[in-house]
This record gives structure tokens, C-alpha cells and sequence, in this order.
């Protein structure tokens, strides 16, 4: 593992503290981390801040290009893909400040909407950790958070209840995906890890990333570890931020489906009474098969079909 580059904004900043650091694990994501870095430098000008890239070995050129084109931001170089919660744990290592924002390489900063966040934490009491609201390529918002997955959410997540009109307005859901649910800041119980700002005190209590979730469901258990010692989690729409998921990647819609099967076993073993297991396992196989009958049968989406054959097989 190998580091360099000075990852200050600019000579100015080293001659005082610096506020924010960002932290952005990459792999494989050449395009998009330099498109990513290239707007927090344009929309970015009055905070002192660093950035960390944590680079897991990605095949393509993504160190090379950033050295060339970004000298100034710090790169970490792993040998191996250690995942995205190792990776941002060896970003806090050498971060120095006072704020810590994870940024998902796939992501386009807009209308300084990391100085807005930044101003948002410094400005209102009991704001530890912050998200903002995400956008999809084409300009619809995304959803990008909600409450924590009790077993009454997963199951009106499987069963789509939550998707049904007026009765969506009534419940608190796992993934929030009411569109206008993210024009209104708001107390959540999570927020997404595409762009997660914490204070750093915050993750010098809980420890930061559990890295035994490799990717997914990862900044779920690090918001109910801060929230379960009295930390408040906030969400804020005037920060926009445009999140690709992946860019074009064929493969990236059945890692989502499995790391969300994966993530939620995996949070249910770690945080939850041992006699919700089950009844957990029961209700994602449920819904796995109520996806196979309406992909494969009624909608004709093979390929959503078989992935929702391979999670059900992974419960």
C-alpha cells in the first residue's frame, strides 16, 4: 500500500487546519473518479479540504490519471480489492479533518453542494451526520435513504406495500422511495453511502466501518451504531449530488439485489434479537419468489428473473 500527492485544495490550505477531507474508494472507475474529483475542485472553493482516494486495485489507469491530473489529492493503493468498508477505514487513518465526507466515486458534485452540507453540519445543532439528496443521470431523484430495517419494513418492502399510493404516506420504510419524501430536510435513521458527512468524533466513537460487510448495507450499520449511543442522522435536499450507481456496468444491478439480500442476513446477525433470523430468511425468500413470478412471468425480464433465482439462493 502506497500513498502520495499532498491532497490539499490549495498552498494556502496547508498553512491552516483543514475542515473536510473526503474520502472516495475506487475500483475500476477510472472515467467517473476524474469526472468525480474534476467537479469537487470546480464546486468546491471555499473550504479547506483534502481529498483520499483508496484505490483497490483496480486494473484500469485510475492512480496513473489521478497523479497526472490531480497531483494534490492523496491516493492509497491496495494490493488486493479489500471492499468499500476497508477502504474507507484506510481513508480515516491519514484524514486530518475536522468533518469526514465519503463520497462514492460514481458521483458528480453540483452546485457546491459539499460547502452547503458542510455549512448545514457547522450551523444546526445535533446534525452528527449528513446526507443529501441524490439524482439519477437523467435528473429524477433518488432514493437515498430511510429507516432501519425491522421486520415489518422488510416485509413491506418484499411485498411492495410500501410502493402503494396514500398507504406509502402512512409507513416509515427501509428504503424511502416516495420522490418527494427527498424535498424535505428531515431526521432519518440512515442515509446512503454515496455521500455520508460525519463529524469526526462520530466515527472516532463507533470505531468506523464494520469491514465484515464487504459493500452494501455498510453505512445502515454505521448510522444504528451511531444513532443507538445518541448521535442524529439528517437528511438535506439543498445539497444535490448526481450518483451514477456504477455507470453502465451490466452486472451492477444484480450486486446491488445480492448485497442488499447479503447486507440485511448480515445486519440481523450482528444487531437483531436471533429469533428474527428466520423470519427474516423466510420474508426474503418470499420476495425473491414474488420477483422471479413477476419478472419472469408477467413482465418477461429474464435477466431480472435469474437474478432474483440467485438471491433467493443466497438466504
Amino acid at each position: 500500500m502506497a500513498w502520495a500527492g499532498l491532497g490539499f485544495f490549495n498552498k494556502k490550505v496547508t498553512q491552516s487546519k483543514i475542515e473536510l477531507s473526503i474520502i472516495i474508494p475506487s475500483f475500476n472507475t477510472e472515467k467517473l473518479t476524474l469526472a468525480c474529483l474534476e467537479s469537487i475542485f470546480k464546486e468546491t472553493k471555499k473550504t479547506r479540504f483534502e481529498v483520499i482516494v483508496v484505490d483497490n486495485a483496480s486494473l484500469d489507469k485510475t492512480v496513473k490519471k489521478i497523479k497526472e491530473k490531480f497531483p494534490q489529492v492523496k491516493t492509497v493503493e491496495n494490493k488486493e480489492n479489500q471492499g468499500y468498508a476497508k477502504a474507507n477505514n484506510e481513508g480515516i487513518k491519514i484524514a486530518q479533518g475536522e468533518y469526514i465526507l465519503f463520497l462514492n466515486s460514481d458521483t458528480l458534485i453540483l452546485d457546491k453542494a459539499i460547502e452547503k452540507s458542510l455549512d448545514f453540519m457547522k450551523s444546526r445543532a445535533g446534525v452528527d451526520i449528513l446526507g443529501c439528496q441524490l439524482k439519477n443521470a437523467d435528473g429524477t431523484i433518488q432514493s437515498s435513504g430511510g429507516y432501519f430495517p425491522k421486520l415489518r419494513r422488510v416485509f413491506y418492502q418484499m411485498f411492495f406495500i410500501d410502493d402503494l399510493p396514500i398507504i406509502n404516506t402512512l409507513l416509515k420504510s427501509y428504503q424511502e422511495n416516495r420522490r418527494g419524501f427527498y424535498k424535505k430536510t428531515r431526521s432519518l435513521d440512515w442515509v446512503t453511502g454515496a455521500f455520508i458527512m460525519f463529524k469526526k468524533n462520530v466515527l472516532s466513537e463507533i470505531k468506523g466501518f464494520d469491514e465484515s460487510f464487504f459493500m452494501y448495507s455498510e453505512e445502515v450499520d454505521l448510522c444504528f451504531r451511531a444513532k443507538k449511543i445518541g448521535f442524529k442522522i439528517w437528511f438535506y435536499p439543498q445539497a444535490k449530488v448526481i450518483h451514477y450507481k456504477g455507470g453502465n456496468d451490466p452486472q451492477g444491478f444484480e450486486r446491488a439485489v445480492l448485497g442488499e439480500y447479503q447486507g440485511l442476513i448480515k445486519f440481523y446477525q450482528k444487531l437483531r434479537p436471533l429469533w428474527e433470523l428466520p423470519i427474516l430468511k423466510v420474508l426474503l425468500k418470499i420476495g425473491a419468489l414474488t420477483r422471479i413470478v413477476l419478472f419472469g412471468i408477467l413482465e418477461k425480464d429474464q435477466n431480472r428473473r435469474k437474478v432474483y433465482e440467485k438471491a433467493f439462493k443466497v438466504v
